[in-house]
């Protein structure tokens, strides 16, 4: 995933409301720009942690301007670890690893199709391969590192969400289908990935027990362009239930 232009590097001042944030730009001047996370980014978020943005107004496919010009996507975690903390990059870095082969657990399929819908909702992937097997992927996005162990956790809050989704993967299994959740971990300094009981003890029963079930539960690492221009996914990180 290469962005189509260079970031920008500026200073975290606070996150708040969710979907918001205050950082201070190289000239002294402070903004608010858009913070496409709906978690409670843990430790990525502290005021003070440099930071990166993408100017929208510069892409010239949009014709519409938004209310805040900047998106927050990158931060500096415990001032050495680059971590992404816009979720929808989790699903293009996927996506372009699964077009291009590069999840060698996933290949073997002809057909990708993005968002399919299910019963109650959709899921971020369905895979079909040429005799007409099925693949169910959901993808979560892994940025909290709790301790400097490299032991990354997900979730990084209650997520009932989260739940429903497991449980659709569940069922698509009993169905015949196969199904996968898929960590995607853009954060450098997270080497294994687990759940995070002492956040989500629910979501953390329930994703042991739909791997119990058959759901297969994958983590992918995400290697950063050492110039700041983008990010791929870069092999499989082991996951520790």
């Amino acid at each position: 995933m290469q962005y189509d232009q260079a970031l920008i590097a500026a200073t975290l001042i606070r996150r708040y409301k969710r979907f918001l944030a205050d950082v201070t730009l190289a000239d002294g001047s402070e903004i608010t720009v858009h913070c496409p996370n709906t978690g409670s980014m843990k430790r990525c978020a502290e005021p003070g942690s440099r930071v990166w943005l993408y100017d929208s107004q510069s892409n010239l496919a949009r014709k519409t301007p938004r209310k805040y010009r900047y998106t927050f996507e990158w931060v500096e975690v415990d001032g050495k670890y680059r971590a992404c903390v816009n979720t929808a990059r989790a699903n293009q870095l996927v996506g372009e690893a699964l077009e291009q082969g590069v999840i060698a657990e996933l290949n073997g399929y002809s057909d990708i199709k993005r968002e399919p819908e299910v019963e109650d909702g959709r899921l971020d992937f369905l895979l079909t391969s040429d005799a007409g097997e099925q693949c169910w992927v959901e993808v979560k996005s892994v940025t909290l590192l709790e301790q400097d162990n490299g032991l990354g956790c997900f979730p990084d809050a209650v997520t009932e969400r989260g739940r429903k989704h497991l449980q659709r993967l569940q069922a698509l299994k009993e169905g015949g289908d196969r199904a996968v959740l898929l960590f995607c971990v853009p954060h450098e300094g997270i080497r294994e990935v687990t759940v995070a009981d002492h956040i989500d003890p629910a979501y953390a029963q329930v994703l042991r027990q739909v791997q119990a079930g058959g759901v297969e539960i994958l983590a992918a690492a995400v290697e950063f362009a050492a110039d700041d221009s983008g990010m791929q996914i870069h092999g499989l990180l082991p996951v520790v239930l």
